[in-house]
């Protein structure tokens, strides 16, 4: 009988141990998904959590300006070291008001109650003034933290985070300390706008019927003659409607479908122009030159189609290169196939011309801001003749982009330039009209 008790009261203990050893598991998970492990703050999950929770009340979302700059020029640690220095000063600033660690520089206050407009715009406004410049002392080097604030003065706080985000989003685009989001301002249209483009764009790019060549000719000023055509990408969506690459380019890199783009439009230019004899150009941006799958994919449409003598591939100047070692290996295979390299929109910026001679292109194309105005703006007269000269001296034939008028091409013959495009010739077209 006592030996049945003390085995009852054995199991007992096992069992409250057992009980407490889990209810310790269990609290560390919630605080592992609760709170962020650096600054030791609640994070997002949490602030969803009480947003749910809470009736009445504020939400700030603060900032810190250019962290990714401060983190690449000091390394990880220190960017830590900031993080939970900033943290620490919004606790002491605020008191015991509710401070979050959203994302990665990105921090929220939750305050217990709903301000009208003007109180909230005078409350950001003293705390913009403590959070300005601060200054934090690391390995005796001093490090100034500057951040941007943001919040809702809405009526209503249906989607209140969005809101808050919104005005985050605007206060720095035009770079301001803070902003408050009113019910009147139009970021939740431009947001649903944006959606709707981004599936449009989508669609048209996976169907790949909605992406197609647009080809403009491009004319030997001696002879008048046209001698080849450039490939332009034009997406065509569901009601039909022609969009540039000005307006999808940006969205399709934003949802990762961009080298489709540039798949498509060099398997359909290529198709188009087994059929002719004109010579032609593709335009590729150095993100398609260094994405191996696109290498490739060109390198064998080269080898396969024994067209790359016609072919033309266009780098545009203000495109950044990081890397000219892999532009030039680019260049150098292409060329063994016969292909031909254009640097577009030359003089679209400042005018780098250690650039071209790094990577020795067949031409150049010099840009529509320096053409369009060229038969009266005598500035950039003498910048296009420079370049022409320039051109001339290192065996590099001459393009002149946005020939719009006859004065216009009158003028760039003039100036010796080898070729001319633009709407004066002819407009981009989806047949090929020599």
């Amino acid at each position: 009988m006592n030996r049945d008790v003390s085995s009852a009261t054995a199991l007992q203990d096992k069992v409250k141990l057992l009980s407490r050893e889990l209810h310790v598991v269990q609290q560390s998970l919630i605080e592992q998904f609760y709170i962020d492990p650096l600054t030791r703050l609640p994070n997002l999950y949490q602030l969803r959590h009480d947003l749910e929770e809470a009736t009445r009340f504020t939400l700030i979302i603060a900032n810190i300006d250019n962290f990714k700059l401060l983190n690449d020029f000091y390394g990880f640690v220190v960017g830590d070291f900031i993080l939970e220095s900033f943290a620490k000063t919004l606790k002491s600033e605020l008191g015991d008001t509710r401070v979050y660690r959203i994302a990665g520089d990105e921090f929220a206050i939750l305050l217990s109650e709903k301000m009208n407009f003007y109180t909230l715009k005078a409350y950001v406004s003293q705390l913009c003034k403590k959070l300005t410049h601060i200054k934090y002392a690391y390995a005796q080097t001093e490090i100034y933290v500057d951040s941007t604030l943001s919040s809702s003065a809405s009526e209503s706080n249906d989607d209140i985070f969005s809101k808050v985000s919104m005005a985050q989003k605007f206060a720095k685009k035009k770079q301001l300390k803070y902003w408050i989001f009113e019910d009147s301002m139009p970021f939740a249209q431009e947001y649903e706008n944006n959606l709707k483009y981004a599936t449009k764009v989508r669609k048209a790019i996976v169907d790949c019927s909605g992406i197609v060549p647009y080809f403009q000719p491009i004319i030997d000023n001696e002879t008048g003659v046209v001698v080849k055509f450039e490939s332009l990408s034009r997406m065509i969506d569901e009601e039909g409607i022609i969009h540039t690459p000005h307006n999808f380019i940006p969205v399709a890199k934003m949802i990762k479908v961009y080298d489709k783009i540039t798949t498509t439009i060099i398997e359909k230019t290529f198709e188009i122009f087994e059929h002719n004899s004109y010579d032609f150009s593709i335009n590729l941006s150095f993100e398609d030159i260094v994405n191996q799958d696109i290498y490739d994919f060109i390198i064998q449409k080269l080898h396969d189609s024994r067209m790359g003598e016609r072919l033309t591939f266009e780098l545009l100047e203000s495109e950044r290169v990081n890397d000219y070692n892999k532009v030039v290996h680019f260049f150098n295979e292409i060329k063994r196939y016969g292909a031909k390299v254009a640097i577009d929109d030359f003089g679209s910026g400042f005018s780098n011309f250690s650039y071209i001679i790094k990577l020795n292109p067949d031409f150049i194309k010099i840009d529509g801001s320096l053409i369009k105005d060229i038969d009266k703006d005598k500035n950039a007269q003498i910048v296009v003749e420079t370049i022409v000269a320039f051109s001339k001296k290192m065996g590099i034939k001459t393009v002149a982009e946005f020939v719009h008028s006859s004065t216009v091409l009158s003028t760039v013959k003039q100036l010796g330039i080898d070729y001319s495009q633009g709407y004066f010739i002819d407009m981009p077209s989806p047949q090929i009209n020599p």
